[in-house]
Order: structure tokens, then C-alpha cells, then sequence
């Protein structure tokens, strides 16, 4: 009888801007906080951007798929998957570019990897075990990119809206929801959805003690 290889468990989650992806992240996070967990946002991996002007870094459409940095993701999920640190980079929403600074990523047994367009490429969907899709109305989504751009990153309403006819709402139209059809999971109500979260955790810690992961089921056993 063959001993599969322990391997962390890497879930996707994604859904258009303001649509709970994140929220979704953070609860399943917080029932798994007694276990080796980490999320990875895409938004860390958009383009460096230093040698642009300020002007054309302003005009870059940031919900194009050509506005991240897939190869880095990719190659740094693929290190994590091996047990292996990364330097996960940093974004600076203020200068519109990658910051020089990074962050020393230990690997865990579970990957969250969160954003707009992680289902876009095959090659990083074909690294996650489940791929989560946040359903959310337009009009919710405006209204929470709307609460947390001019709380959060000091943008004003004018920009905001400017933004989401322009690029937001056509690139999700365009690139965001056609990969809804390679999701396993569609979450409708984002982080409201207590009983989609629930399954998703409890699948989570299946896969995790299927691969030997002995300290999940000593964690999992002690929780029932």
C-alpha cells in the first residue's frame, strides 16, 4: 500500500471586485485558524511597474489579466507546494507599483490564494484543489468598491465610479465571470453564506488527512 505524499491543500476563491471574495477567505481562515494557514492575495502579483511615468501607471487597465504578474505567482505557489519560503512582493496601491519591500512567506498546509482573475490561467487552476466562485450583484459591488476605495486607498468618488464604467465593470463582464464555468463551487452572498463556508472547510480538512497530514487529524478528531 502506497503512502501519498503530505501536499497542502491550495483553494481558490475569486468573484468580481467587492463581491465578498475576500470576506469568504477570512472566515474559512478563521474556522481553519487552529491549523497551518496562510491567503496569498493576487493583488500582491500585479505588474512591476517602477520604470513607468505616474501618468501611465494611472492609465493601466488593473482588471486585465495583463496586468498581473501570472509567472511569479505561479512559480512562488509552485515553492509553497514544495514546503519550500517564498519573498511574496508588495503592492503599493499609492504609487501604482510594486513596492521595493517583500514579505518572507513560510509554506503552510493550507494555500487561500484570493483575486479578481486566479481562474483565468490553467496553469494556476491546475495547482488548486478547490476553485471557489463569489456570485455578488453589480449594483452590491459598486456600492462595497465604492466603501472600502475611499476608506481604504484615499481615492475619490468621482475616480471611483470614473473607473468601474470604464474598465471594472467590462473587464468583469469580459474576463471575471466567464471562469465561473471552471469553478466547483458558486458561493451566492459572499461571506453571508455560512453553510457554503462550512462545507468548504470540512472538505478542506478531508483532503488534508487524506494526504498523512497526522497533525489535522489529531486537530480535526479533537474538534468533533
Amino acid at each position: 500500500m502506497s503512502i501519498q505524499k503530505k501536499r497542502p491543500v491550495v483553494i481558490g476563491i475569486t468573484g468580481g471586485s467587492g463581491s465578498g471574495k475576500t470576506t469568504v477567505a477570512r472566515k474559512i481562515f478563521d474556522q481553519l485558524s487552529n491549523f497551518s494557514i496562510t491567503i496569498i492575495q493576487q493583488d500582491s502579483y500585479y505588474n512591476d511597474q517602477t520604470n513607468m511615468s505616474m501618468a501611465d501607471r494611472k492609465s493601466v487597465n488593473y482588471d486585465h489579466p495583463m496586468a498581473f504578474d501570472f509567472n511569479l505567482l505561479i512559480d512562488q505557489i509552485k515553492h509553497l507546494l514544495n514546503y519550500e519560503a517564498i519573498e511574496k512582493p508588495v503592492y503599493d496601491y499609492s504609487q501604482f507599483t510594486r513596492s521595493k519591500q517583500t514579505i518572507r512567506q513560510e509554506p503552510r498546509d493550507v494555500i487561500i490564494l484570493e483575486g479578481i482573475l486566479i481562474l483565468d490561467d490553467e496553469r494556476l487552476r491546475d495547482l488548486m484543489d478547490i476553485k471557489v466562485f463569489v456570485d455578488t450583484d453589480d449594483d452590491i459591488r459598486l456600492i462595497r468598491r465604492i466603501e472600502r476605495d475611499t476608506k481604504d486607498r484615499g481615492r475619490s468618488l468621482d475616480n471611483i465610479i470614473h473607473q468601474y464604467l470604464k474598465t471594472v465593470k467590462p473587464m468583469y463582464h469580459q474576463f471575471v465571470e466567464p471562469t465561473k464555468r471552471y469553478a466547483d463551487l458558486i458561493v451566492p452572498e459572499g461571506g453571508e453564506n455560512q453553510v457554503a463556508i462550512d462545507l468548504l472547510t470540512t472538505k478542506m480538512r478531508s483532503i488534508l488527512m487524506q494526504r498523512g497530514n497526522k497533525e489535522i487529524k489529531n486537530n480535526f478528531d479533537s474538534t468533533i
